[in-house]
């Protein structure tokens, strides 16, 4: 499996091995270079999607056997690594690139889609993507993952929090409904659903927002940068809290919640049932523990804020390994794909 991290100063984004630690490919994320990339989503099928603050999402596939041979020379050009980013237009694992100009463009989210039994392939998968054109209202729009098309848009006035980087976060649940999240103090919890109706929800006084995770019994937590960090439960519509400030943050498949502690080099394991913090583990993190993700054979990935690492731990010895070939990172959303898997039916 593939951890995707973007480098956000650079306008790249690092494809990396979780098993090995080493960095396979490096990709530009926009035709003009830049873009601030920062909110990575995964599918189910491995490949990445890429939200860039200052507008445009991309899409990379994972596996070169699904590169096209389109860029006239013959053979497969692709990145091997961080020292070999190649020309937009000669890299040929970009699968597509969706043009927007917004204030804030950072949300985003992959569904799960269909598994073909035929194929074993995952087929209709959609991508949710979180924005804002005017630091009023929020738009999210739901792209075709195949192609990048846009399928839907839905305007959402009336929602509160720092409204020039707003939505923050998002994540999908069980019914492949997108919730997103405002950023910081007194800010706005959406849940957009397949019809596109939604719901706003007031985050309760003391939760300031960050990051953002739906666990897998479909409760979705925020990670809380101030005071606390918060627990919703869309059934009966309540919040519980937990006493640790954090960052991004991911459950795994013991039902620990994992979050990256604000402020500082470390992380918090969290009981997703009694909300008790079983620890704490620093880490050599260059730049407070921003992201959080668990890879498919379950270590937990945290990644800085800045500089140029990333670290492996195991979360039963609390071992870690460190990767410090990133060009100062900046990703805290769902970036090995593990988060959709989570939230996913089996089928087949």
């Amino acid at each position: 499996s593939y951890i995707w991290i973007a480098n956000s100063p650079e306008g790249t984004v690092s494809k990396i091995d979780t098993q090995t630690l080493e960095e396979v490919g490096r990709y530009q994320v926009r035709p003009q270079g830049g873009g601030q990339p920062s909110r990575t989503s995964v599918s189910l099928s491995g490949d990445v999607v890429v939200a860039s603050r200052d507008g445009g999402v991309t899409k990379i596939f994972a596996r070169p056997e699904d590169c096209p041979d389109v860029n006239g020379t013959p053979g497969l050009q692709t990145s091997s690594g961080a020292g070999d980013v190649l020309p937009w237009g000669e890299e040929e694992c970009v699968a597509w690139y969706a043009d927007y100009s917004y204030v804030s463009e950072r949300a985003v989210a992959w569904t799960s889609g269909q598994l073909n039994p035929q194929s074993c392939q995952y087929e209709d998968a959609k991508v949710w993507v979180g924005a804002t054109v005017d630091q009023v209202n929020i738009e999210i729009l739901r792209l075709d993952g195949a192609s990048g098309q846009e399928l839907d848009k839905v305007v959402i006035p009336g929602t509160t929090g720092y409204m020039s980087r707003s939505p923050y976060g998002g994540a999908v649940d069980l019914e492949g409904d997108f919730w997103a999240v405002n950023g910081y103090c007194d800010a706005s919890l959406v849940e957009v659903r397949d019809d596109l109706t939604y719901d706003v929800i007031a985050l309760p006084a003391g939760l300031c927002a960050y990051g953002i995770a739906v666990d897998s019994k479909g409760m979705v937590w925020i990670g809380g940068y101030q005071g606390t960090t918060g627990r919703y439960n869309p059934e009966a519509q309540t919040w519980d809290f937990v006493q640790a400030q954090g960052l991004g943050i991911q459950e795994d498949a013991e039902g620990r919640l994992w979050l990256g502690a604000y402020g500082q080099n470390g992380v918090y394991a969290i009981d997703g049932q009694t909300l008790e913090v079983l620890s704490y583990t620093p880490l050599p993190t260059t730049g407070q523990s921003k992201g959080v993700s668990v890879d498919f054979y379950g270590y937990v990935w945290v990644v800085s804020d800045g500089g140029n690492a990333a670290v492996r731990m195991d979360p039963e010895t609390f071992q870690y390994e460190v990767y410090s070939g990133l060009s100062d990172p900046y990703s805290y959303s769902d970036m090995t794909g593990w988060g959709l898997k989570n939230v996913s039916t089996p089928q087949g």
